[in-house]
C-alpha cells in the first residue's frame, strides 16, 4: 500500500486533496510542515507527497516553490480543490461567545472578511487548519473556535457554527503531487513545470520567454523567487501546457538553456482536475 505524506493533521485540506487524487486505498501520513513532506518523500518514508502551491484568492505558497528547488523531486500530478471554510467550536458555544479563533494563516486570510465581524474574538495563526481543531479540543473550558474543513468537525466532534465563511465562494487551492519517481503513464493533457535563472543582460527575461512564444507554447504561470546567494536576482518558476517529450518543447528547453542559467525541469504531468471539498 502506498504511503502519502500531507501537511497537517487528519481533516486538513491537504488530506482531503490526497484522498481525492489517490482514492481511499492508500496510507495517509500526517506531517507537521511542507518541508517535512518533501523530506519524507526524499528519504523514502513516503511514496508521494501532496503540497499546496497556490490559492485562487490568497496567492502563491512560496515555501513550496523554495522546497521544489531544495529537494531533487519530481512533480507527477496536480489537482484543484474547491476549499469551503467552516467556523467550528465545542458544541456548548454559540457564535457570539467566541473569544479566540485559530487557523492556518492562509485560511485566516481567505476568511478575513467574516473574521472582521467577530468583534470580541482574537485571531491567532496556527500551523494547520485541522491542527487548530486539536487546540480547540485541548481548551474546551474557553470559548475557542477554529477555521477548518467540514471533515474536521466530524473527526474532532466539533459543531459547525458558521458555514462557507471564505471571502470568495469560488475559492480553490492548487496542490502538487511530488515523488522521487518520474511519471511513466500516458498523459492526455500535458502540463510541465520548470524554473530558470536569467542572465544579467538587457532583455534577458524577454528572450527567455520568447522561446515559448516562438513555438506557440502556452505559458499559464510565471512566479519569481529571490536567490538568497545572489541579492536582487531571481529564479522564475514557470508552468506551461506541453510535454517534455514533445519535439517543440525539447527545442524550447534547449534554446532556454543556451540563453539562461540553472534551468531545472520538475516534470510533465496531467493537467489537474477540479474537486469539491
Amino acid at each position: 500500500m502506498s504511503i502519502i505524506a500531507f501537511q497537517g493533521e487528519h481533516g486538513a485540506y491537504s488530506e482531503i486533496a490526497s484522498k481525492k487524487y489517490f482514492g481511499e486505498d492508500v496510507k495517509l501520513s500526517p506531517t507537521f510542515s511542507i518541508d517535512a513532506v518533501f523530506n519524507k518523500v526524499k528519504t523514502g518514508k513516503a511514496d508521494c507527497g501532496v503540497v499546496p502551491v497556490e490559492n485562487s484568492s490568497f496567492g502563491s505558497i512560496f515555501e513550496t516553490y523554495d522546497y521544489l528547488l531544495k529537494y531533487d523531486l519530481n512533480i507527477i500530478g496536480e489537482l484543484n480543490l474547491q476549499v469551503n471554510h467552516y467556523l467550528l467550536a465545542a458544541k456548548k458555544y454559540k457564535l457570539g461567545e467566541i473569544k479566540k479563533v485559530f487557523s492556518h494563516p492562509q485560511a485566516l486570510g481567505q476568511t478575513s472578511e467574516f473574521l472582521k465581524t467577530l468583534k470580541n474574538a482574537q485571531i491567532h495563526p496556527a500551523y494547520d487548519t485541522a491542527g487548530s481543531a486539536i487546540i480547540s479540543e485541548m481548551d474546551k473550558d474557553e470559548p475557542v473556535a477554529i477555521v477548518a474543513s467540514k471533515n474536521a468537525s466530524k473527526i474532532y466532534g466539533l459543531k459547525i457554527i458558521k458555514s462557507n465563511i471564505q471571502n470568495n465562494k469560488q475559492n480553490f487551492t492548487r496542490f502538487l503531487i511530488i515523488s522521487k519517481k518520474q511519471l511513466n503513464k500516458k498523459i492526455t493533457f500535458s502540463k510541465t513545470s520548470i524554473c530558470f535563472e536569467i542572465k544579467s543582460t538587457p532583455g534577458s527575461l524577454f528572450k527567455a520567454l520568447s522561446v515559448f512564444a516562438l513555438r506557440d507554447i502556452d505559458l499559464v504561470k510565471i512566479e519569481s523567487r529571490p536567490i538568497p546567494q545572489k541579492p536582487f536576482q531571481y529564479l522564475f518558476y514557470t508552468d506551461f501546457y506541453g510535454n517534455l517529450a514533445d519535439d517543440k518543447v525539447k527545442n524550447a528547453m534547449n534554446h532556454l538553456t543556451e540563453i539562461s542559467e540553472n534551468v531545472r525541469q520538475f516534470g510533465t504531468y496531467e493537467k489537474g482536475k477540479i474537486f469539491r471539498s
